[in-house]
């Protein structure tokens, strides 16, 4: 048996690209699997210290804060990982050090134009579209605070299209983990009980200078006197990166219209429960975010060169070993979901567990799927991908709409699998119809 396995392993690795993004992965699934797990101790805390109310009026402010950011990014964090490599490997670092420069500006003044609308229409937004007047000071107080959060990402992907995957990784757990060190420094100091809020945009500041000098070094290293400088306009990074920003999009909104509307037709409270289901359901898909991470580059370095067979049988091989890694996560969670809610949570969190299991079986079908997402965008296909997305987004928020008036929390949960299942078995067929080869695994159906 250690015979085949040693053999398996040598197979794998003598695959070049495969084993490339299964070395960047290990980094990439750790910096996952220590972020989730500070998240999780963050929810514990706020839900222990600040109270339920507390951590849904935290979840609608992130989801609010989080869908905001998409207009201010305009795609450019999805874009920024194919434009970096593509002028560091034709033109120069200085180049790409340009792109870069100018994709930051961007962000910049779409983000202050963006703190502005945010801050005169606070009190509206709290008032009548969540029907929270004490929603009102976040909003404002959060407004001025959206450019860091919109930066924090631009320069994560950033680091990320520079193929510095250690610095990823860092970027990635960075978030949570200075969130809970604020929050508990913030808590023993001065108990305020929007301490969870303060920490958060605290967070969002920190990683955005930590990101910013990190790319800062790395560019300086690169660069050259000599180096030749081909400049980059503002309208060819928006026509690349607008596509990817509708994508984008309506993924996030996908994931986040739960709270969104959970926040408009019920308490703070319903919010915190679910918002405790959706964090637990992100651990059965630590390997999928992990190969995401290193696989877009190569799937784009792959199809640029005409290698499509290869191209699918990394993306495949890919599936393959997120779907081993995942579904034990899936039965630890089916088996001991309750127990784990009550311990750490509280029993009043109870009420979460089965919205939890239907939140799993749509992260199920995501996993078993694949890259979709990722192999689309990297492979000229993000306009098809685009209109996939729009429509699917569209049903989401009827989805929504409907079942959460029949079912609360429950209604939003289902929600949200519909949603996951349907844009990813309709990414399937499609590549399956273009390309005749898909990228789903599942044991025993070819």
């Amino acid at each position: 048996m250690l015979d085949i396995l040693k053999l398996k392993f040598a197979d794998v690795m003598l695959d070049k690209n495969f084993s490339e993004v299964l070395t960047g992965s290990f980094w990439a699934l750790a910096a996952r699997v220590s972020a989730t797990f500070a998240s999780l101790l963050i929810s514990v805390f706020v839900s222990r210290f600040y109270g339920a109310t507390m951590l849904g009026t935290l979840a609608i402010i992130n989801a609010s804060f989080t869908i905001l950011s998409i207009f201010t990014l305009f795609g450019i964090n999805t874009s920024i990982i194919r434009l970096i490599p593509e002028y560091l490997t034709k033109f120069s670092a200085s180049s790409a050090f340009k792109l870069f420069r100018t994709t930051q500006t961007i962000v910049i003044f779409a983000s202050i134009c963006m703190s502005i609308f945010i801050a005169m229409f606070s009190k509206y937004i709290a008032i009548q579209i969540y029907h929270k007047p004490n929603l009102s000071h976040f909003f404002m107080f959060a407004a001025w605070f959206i450019a860091f959060r919109s930066l924090m990402d631009l320069y994560s992907q950033a680091i990320r299209g520079l193929g510095l995957i250690r610095a990823f990784a860092v970027m990635q757990f960075l978030p949570s983990f200075s969130m809970l060190l604020i929050l508990t420094g913030l808590t023993l100091s001065y108990h305020d009980n929007a301490n969870p809020v303060y920490a958060q945009i605290s967070a969002w500041i920190f990683t955005a200078i930590v990101g910013y000098i990190l790319i800062s070094v790395s560019f300086k290293k690169k660069r050259h006197i000599d180096d030749v400088i081909v400049p980059i306009s503002y309208k060819k990074i928006l026509a690349i990166s607008s596509p990817m920003m509708m994508t984008t999009s309506i993924h996030f909104i996908i994931s986040q219209t739960g709270i969104i509307l959970l926040g408009i037709f019920r308490t703070e409270a319903d919010v915190g429960f679910y918002s405790i289901a959706v964090k637990l359901s992100t651990l059965t898909v630590f390997a999928l975010y992990a190969i995401n991470s290193m696989a877009a580059t190569k799937f784009s370095e792959l199809y640029a060169n005409g290698r499509i067979d290869e191209l699918f049988l990394l993306a495949q091989k890919s599936s393959k070993l997120i779907f081993f890694v995942t579904v034990p996560i899936i039965f630890i969670l089916i088996i001991f979901g309750k127990p784990l809610i009550s311990i750490a949570f509280g029993n009043e969190f109870t009420k979460a567990y089965f919205v939890l299991v239907v939140l799993i079986i749509g992260q199920f079908v995501s996993s078993t799927s694949g890259s979709t997402g990722y192999f689309m965008n990297m492979t000229g296909n993000q306009i098809v991908f685009r209109n996939i997305m729009i429509t699917t987004g569209i049903l989401n928020i009827l989805f929504n709409l409907f079942f959460i008036k029949l079912f609360g929390i429950f209604g939003a949960a289902l929600s949200s699998t519909l949603s996951l299942a349907l844009w990813n078995i309709w990414v399937l067929l499609f590549l399956k119809k273009r390309y005749g080869k898909t990228l789903c695994y599942l044991p025993f159906i070819k």
